[in-house]
């Protein structure tokens, strides 16, 4: 009873910190997924499957309680948004073997292989590979888009940032935010061109939304490549 008793009660401190300002809202949950990640990548064997799916879930009440006061965040599609997020992950495939990797940007453990973990044809293999795809899919997407793309993007600019229009293009600004995305991934070159891309995608539209589709349809198909060709290094 006490267990529950305090998750319902850090639960609720954190819904109102999430809509305690702008700028919680958008950073929390992004700096939430950063800490489980870690937390994730620093268990060993089975364990860091299921703390991945703890990691989604957590994520997705996140996204629940954030969509209360980010109002950019529902999704939209185009054909724009269809192209961007193939063309992103042609690059991220295609360029893979082309250009150095940092020892620094190596995550802890190693790679994610359930089929490894599991068994070849374990059923529980399978139901992490469907877990780590909807949630690269479906709940990394709005997280991360809200953190660069709506609030970074635009605080670097200005701190009043909810002031500021989306569509609104400032060259150090766009350039600094895909650094920042691009050197928070190992292959750091694709993700800084990816940066520019989502952020070239908002601007453009004027909207969040297609940038989340886009990001959705690049990790799709990345999920899809891993799978198909054991390119496992890419999770």
């Amino acid at each position: 009873m006490d267990y529950f008793r305090f998750s319902a009660g850090f639960m609720n401190f954190l819904s109102a910190q999430l809509r305690a300002s702008p700028v919680r809202a958008r950073v929390l949950p992004y700096v939430i997924l950063l800490a489980l990640t870690f937390v994730q990548d620093s268990g060993g064997g089975s364990l860091r499957y299921w703390l991945y799916l703890v990691k989604m879930v957590v994520g997705l009440w996140c996204i629940k309680e954030m969509r209360a006061v980010v109002a950019e965040v529902r999704w939209a599609f185009s054909w724009e948004a269809i192209v961007v997020g193939v063309l992103v992950f042609m690059l991220w495939v295609g360029l893979d073997d082309y250009y150095p990797k940092f020892q620094f940007l190596v995550k802890a453990g190693s790679p994610w292989q359930p089929f490894k973990q599991f068994g070849e044809h374990s059923g529980m293999a399978w139901f992490f590979v469907a877990v780590r795809t909807l949630g690269s899919a479906w709940v990394v997407p709005p997280i991360e888009e809200v953190f660069y793309r709506s609030f970074l993007y635009r605080y670097l600019i200005r701190v009043d940032f909810s002031t500021m229009p989306v569509n609104q293009i400032h060259w150090r600004s766009l350039l600094v935010t895909a650094l920042i995305f691009g050197f928070s991934h190992y292959q750091w070159l694709s993700g800084i061109l990816c940066g520019l891309a989502y952020q070239g995608l908002v601007i453009r539209k004027n909207r969040l939304g297609d940038a989340m589709t886009a990001h959705a349809i690049t990790n799709f198909l990345l999920a899809i490549w891993v799978v198909w060709k054991g390119a496992w290094h890419f999770w």
